[in-house]
């Protein structure tokens, strides 16, 4: 589905299905260098079992017009945009790395839009290296390089992509190059800059108000689950009802567990819908 937000076009992939704003909706945000398509299976599953998805391409990824937008908090208004344009008022934000900080963004900002917010592979602060930011910047198919390799846990995690012909390093590394050609120079610099300068993760956190899920991968060499612990005290601090699960897996999350992620995401939707219907 394509909307008008700021006159330019936007990208939101609706799982399969028409988009229906009766639903509860659910918008799933990806991180640095990617695009929607990493949500694949658990897009597509919220959407055939009574959820209307919204999983957006970022300014200048994948489908979504430019320019990039170089903070946090830009992009965060920006998917409050999006929302305004798909008549959507409250959802269900789902964001995983940078899509972590950008949902959790709005969650603090936008309380009375948020029904529910699922950090996966998170970090307060999400610092990133010197030698990686020079790379984005100098040298972009070493920092891809880079990053697909610390993304993964292992050559082949089962039961990730049983089919024969896939391949987990593969798939996310021509993902990461097809974002960085079609998008604006330098777009994966611009993306870890954003991570790195945002430095209100745990000031948004004392607003949270709504139920919160933070899915963590054991093996995460980029954002390991220690590093969303400063995250989870301040929103307990602040009184939100949080959840925290750890998977058998690095930072893909989404492809090295895909129905872990998927049983985890849907059942604290549900649990969230009941809230607000109970609330009602």
């Amino acid at each position: 589905m394509i909307l008008d937000v700021h006159g330019r076009a936007a990208y939101a992939y609706t799982g399969g299905k028409s988009f229906d704003t009766a639903r509860p909706a659910v918008v799933f945000i990806h991180g640095a260098e990617h695009d929607h398509s990493v949500w694949a299976l658990q897009t597509r599953y919220f959407a055939h079992h009574g959820f209307g998805v919204l999983a957006l391409d970022l300014p200048s990824h994948g489908r979504s017009e430019g320019p990039a937008l170089p903070t946090i908090g830009e992009l965060a208004d920006w998917v409050i945009a999006v929302l305004d344009a798909a008549s959507v008022q409250t959802a269900i934000f789902v964001g995983h790395s940078m899509g972590s900080l950008i949902a959790l963004d709005i969650a603090g900002r936008y309380p009375a839009r948020t029904a529910g917010l699922a950090l996966l592979a998170t970090a307060a602060p999400m610092a990133v290296s010197d030698t990686l930011l020079d790379a984005a910047r100098e040298h972009e198919p070493e920092a891809i390089a880079m990053v697909n390799q610390w993304s993964h846990s292992t050559i082949a995690a089962k039961p990730s992509s049983p089919a024969p012909g896939f391949w987990l390093h593969g798939v996310n590394q021509r993902l990461m190059e097809r974002v960085s050609l079609r998008g604006e120079a330098l777009l994966f610099h611009t993306d870890f800059s954003a991570c790195n300068t945002y430095a209100a993760a745990l000031e948004r956190a004392s607003a949270v108000r709504c139920p919160v899920h933070i899915v963590s991968g054991k093996r995460d060499m980029m954002t390991p689950p220690r590093a969303a612990r400063p995250l989870v005290d301040a929103l307990r601090k602040a009184g939100a009802a949080v959840q925290t699960v750890e998977l058998d897996a690095g930072h893909a999350l989404m492809s090295e567990q895909p129905d872990a992620t998927l049983d985890t995401l849907f059942a604290f939707a549900l649990g969230c819908v009941k809230a607000e219907t109970k609330a009602g």
